[in-house]
């Protein structure tokens, strides 16, 4: 007999709300949650059932038998790998202090966790993969509103214009924001969006900008400069909320759209039509002020300019504009017990520096990649431990090979994953976790126009000797001696933990699978608005005095991007819509749909490098290179060559995704050190390869 599982996907940080139907603990059918996603759902999700079966992954904890990296393995019980990981802790704890543990998390709603044990253990230092995405985007939204990156959303489905700046929202998505925006495009919304390559979203695009890599600031800053000029903007919005104004308008003043238009290579009269539009659409307008945003050495500077054009069009807590998110308070609800809050928080400086050497960034997560630095000098300590909970560092940040010497000053590498990845491979322990299908996990507060409770719900059974994630540090906890901070034994009794101040119980979850806090969204008055920003001054900061106590400044000028040396190209990445990151590529299904990366180049430049369609080519860069086959585009530009992140595996285990395509982040030697100052995130776009037409490619016949 069938039955329905209220779950939330995994495939993903997204983490779309689902209805699984289960027989014989077997997934039969899974779909959107219908009374969210009116049971839409993307194609990873899709193929979340094929996780379940894959033998490709760890199926029991592993203990490093052989010199590290070399897939060398002994198969242990849980209780061996658990004494074995609190026996190292416990040393390394003793001889360096708890602050030599970093522990590391991918993201997501349910972080309190991660953030328990490390707090627990006695180190400041949780950290996550952020520098590589959006760190410059929530260090720009903070410089501005002293809101962070997740304290503004978007009310797309209602506006009449939104503008994406390489934010591939249809590729690299979320279900629930693609369904927005195909919404507010039926209703005859307008999408203007800017990339150096066509997308998936370039093609619904009302405008589709195709810009030099590298200069996105200089037309936001264009843009800035012609709403100023034609005064189309929202004056009374200015002057009550802002600060910073006078020096914006005097700074401004050199980038104009003739300017733009050269050095971006568009027209000036289409820039033109695009501001004239945003005089006529606004206050319902919304620049996307980024996702993955760790791109150029001015992105966080592009971000804070895209900031700064939503201010201008006055759309704070606007239908059709940037919304602060609400949560279970704002409609009368009491909060969930949170796990990390009972911890008294460790008073040890963190060891990326974040805090007391790099003021201006915000603590919460620090900077995963300045931890490298730190596992060298040893200054303020020595990192002597690394735990990822579904992190791959390795192929998430740039050079691999640097980050594996840093590493190999630590006494003990953890990966928690459902998933073999380059850094588990790396690791001296793997504990599997299970399938998302095959987990519970806590209950969390979803903020947004109607805030939520949710809770995923396992779905069928684990078909190998794997855990989840609550129960794996709980009993590591109970080993390290600050169990206490975990008070529950099963997974029933935490859930009835965190709900204790709550009016609710895990059965008001059945009805949906979610429990709804609020019927209706509602605006802050503007009368009340003021309160809700977060500055020092109280105001919305266009110089920000965070940034100026840095020596930063606020408003940089623009310098022109470095073209590409002869015969190489600038390098750039991204998402599709059928693989998350390197999570998925060895997904039997969605490997079969897309089986490796290709790389893009310009239809002129191919036809320089001799090259057809689907032939192979040569890259490289210092340290590393390939071949990869060639897909041609007319409308890349000639500058850049891109190719899908997460491709060119190198774990046996993994047969599907073994060696299949090219790795971006392999290629890029030399910039795991190379941050923005200002913004904390990685220059991932900064890397400059060689294409050449491969030797790998049959030899050319001549027909007689």
């Amino acid at each position: 007999m069938r039955k329905t599982i209220w779950s939330m996907c995994g495939m993903c940080t997204v983490r779309c709300p689902i209805r699984v139907e289960v027989e014989d603990n077997k997934v039969k059918w899974i779909e959107g949650n219908p009374h969210l996603l009116n049971r839409a759902l993307c194609g990873k999700g899709a193929a979340g059932p094929a996780l379940v079966a894959d033998g490709e992954r760890p199926r029991q904890p592993l203990i490093r038998s052989g010199p590290r990296g070399s897939g060398r393995w002994d198969e242990v019980s849980w209780d061996t790998a658990y004494d074995y990981i609190a026996e190292k802790l416990h040393a390394i704890c003793k001889e360096h202090g708890p602050e030599s543990v970093m522990m590391s998390f991918r993201g997501g709603p349910f972080g309190d966790m991660i953030k328990a044990f490390i707090h627990g253990l006695g180190s400041p230092n949780f950290t996550n993969h952020d520098s590589t995405c959006g760190r410059n985007v929530h260090h720009a939204s903070l410089s501005l509103y002293g809101l962070g990156r997740t304290d503004l959303i978007y009310d797309i489905k209602n506006s009449k214009h939104l503008v994406l700046f390489g934010r591939n929202i249809l590729a690299s998505l979320r279900v629930a924001e693609v369904n927005q925006v195909l919404d507010m495009l039926d209703n005859g919304g307008r999408l203007t969006y800017v990339d150096v390559r066509p997308t998936l979203t370039g093609v619904k695009a009302s405008r589709f900008f195709r810009v030099r890599p590298g200069t996105d600031y200089a037309l936001a800053l264009a843009t800035i400069h012609e709403l100023i000029k034609a005064e189309a903007y929202d004056k009374e919005f200015i002057e009550r909320f802002t600060s910073g104004f006078d020096q914006l308008v005097e700074f401004i003043k050199p980038y104009d759209s003739k300017w733009a238009a050269k050095e971006c290579g568009i027209k000036q009269n289409h820039i033109m039509e695009f501001v004239q539009e945003l005089a006529e659409d606004r206050p319902k307008v919304i620049f996307h002020p980024g996702w993955m945003l760790s791109r150029y050495s001015d992105s966080f500077y592009a971000s804070r300019a895209l900031h700064v054009l939503n201010i201008l069009m006055g759309n704070l807590e606007v239908e059709g504009g940037q919304i602060i998110p609400k949560g279970p308070g704002d409609f009368g609800y009491k909060g969930l017990q949170s796990l990390d809050a009972q911890i008294p928080k460790p008073t040890q400086k963190r060891g990326d520096g974040v805090g007391w050497k790099h003021l201006h960034f915000d603590k919460g997560p620090g900077l995963f990649h300045l931890f490298y630095e730190t596992m060298v000098t040893k200054d303020p300590y020595p990192i002597k431990g690394v735990i990822c909970y579904r992190h791959d560092p390795l192929t998430c940040f740039p050079d691999p090979e640097a980050q594996k010497k840093a590493l190999d000053n630590t006494d003990l590498l953890v990966s928690i994953d459902a998933h073999y990845s380059e850094f588990g491979w790396y690791s001296d322990v793997i504990l599997p976790e299970c399938t998302y299908l095959e987990r519970d996990s806590m209950i969390a507060a979803q903020k947004g126009p109607k805030p939520r409770l949710i809770v995923r719900r396992k779905a069928v059974d684990p078909v190998f000797d794997t855990k989840p994630v609550w129960e794996i540090l709980k009993n590591l906890a109970d080993r390290l001696n600050f169990g206490q901070y975990f008070p529950y034994n099963t997974i029933e009794e935490l859930w009835e933990w965190q709900l204790k101040n709550t009016d609710f119980s895990i059965e008001d979850f059945a009805e949906k699978g979610f429990i709804p806090l609020g019927d209706k969204p509602f605006l802050i008055e503007r009368d009340k608005l003021a309160s809700k920003i977060k500055t020092e001054s109280g105001k919305i900061e266009l110089v920000s005095k965070k940034l100026s106590d840095a020596n930063l400044p606020s408003l940089k000028p623009y310098e022109s991007p470095q073209a590409p040396p002869e015969g190489q190209f600038r390098l750039i990445f991204g998402r599709s819509p059928l693989h998350s990151h390197s999570h998925t590529i060895n997904n039997p299904i969605l490997h079969e749909m897309m089986p490796e990366n290709t790389l893009w180049i310009n239809k002129r430049i191919a036809a320089k490098l001799g090259v057809s369609e689907g032939e192979y080519v040569d890259v490289s860069s210092k340290d590393y290179g390939g071949p990869i086959k060639a897909r041609i585009s007319e409308q890349l530009h000639p500058e850049a060559v891109y190719m899908v992140h997460g491709f060119g595996r190198e774990i046996p285990l993994q047969t599907r995704s073994f060696n299949a395509g090219l790795s971006d982040q392999k290629l890029m030697s030399g910039l795991l050190d190379k941050m923005d100052p200002a913004g904390g995130g990685l220059c991932l776009c900064e890397c400059f390869v060689t294409v050449k037409r491969s030797t790998k490619n049959p030899k050319r016949r001549v027909e007689l």
